[in-house]
């Protein structure tokens, strides 16, 4: 998307009353809108016109949106707000861990479904690769972490983990802004359950905490990604 050129939104739900409505909202935003009713199409279409932004339902036929967000991923670096109609905190983190950057949860405003879009656009979008300590390498929209070239299989919650702390590389982030940003503000538990799986995280990451080189524990506060 260039200054002068209109952003393009790829619009991807098998409800055509929605589909009709957010259509609306967004070309009288001044966007080009393209549509698609399923995820083998939705795929197809994010190559042939590549958009800046997709709007994604998680329930699809053919391909569900959690798939499609991946596949795309492959190949794209539009934003993605997933929509969802399920309240379950998993599949929040499951969708925002394959690379969506965003969320909304039916039934939902399209005045705020706009107001998504502009904050998202806002974002810069130079490179997939955060900030981070050397021999780390972490590629959101692929889910793909690497220590020292070798790709490391973390769960959704321990690449939430992970992820919520590069976007702040050096600056300490409390067990209970993790548990807030990865399980969700309406997900109540003891903050243990932050350090249980920070401690999984640094194991399959191959860091020590008494000689750390990537996650820094931060007594009684929380925990930091290590500057480089």
């Amino acid at each position: 998307m260039s200054e002068t050129s209109p952003a393009r939104i790829l619009v991807v739900d098998d409800e055509p009353p929605i589909v009709e409505l957010v259509r609306g909202y967004l070309v009288r935003e001044g966007w080009t809108v393209d549509v698609a009713v399923d995820g083998p199409t939705a795929i197809e279409r994010a190559r042939a016109n590549p958009p800046d932004v997709i709007v994604l339902d998680l329930m699809l036929p053919g391909i569900d949106g959690i798939e499609v967000c991946r596949q795309v991923r492959t190949f794209s670096d539009a934003y993605v707000l997933m929509l969802t109609a399920r309240s379950e905190e998993i599949d929040r983190i499951v969708g925002l861990s394959v690379g969506a950057d965003d969320y909304l949860v039916k039934p939902f405003s399209p005045r705020e479904l706009v107001a998504r879009i502009k904050a998202v656009l806002r974002r810069p979008r130079s490179t997939n690769r955060v900030p981070t300590p050397a021999g780390l390498v972490i590629d959101e929209p692929r889910h793909d972490v690497r220590v020292d070239g070798t790709a490391i299989e973390l769960t959704a919650t321990e690449f939430g983990i992970l992820a919520v702390l590069a976007r702040d590389p050096g600056l300490v982030v409390s067990r209970t802004a993790l548990l807030d940003r990865v399980w969700g503000s309406e997900f109540v538990a003891d903050e243990h359950l932050v350090d249980v799986h920070v401690a999984n995280l640094r194991r399959k990451l191959g860091d020590e905490p008494s000689t750390p080189r990537f996650i820094e524990t931060v007594r009684a506060v929380g925990y930091r990604l290590i500057v480089p």
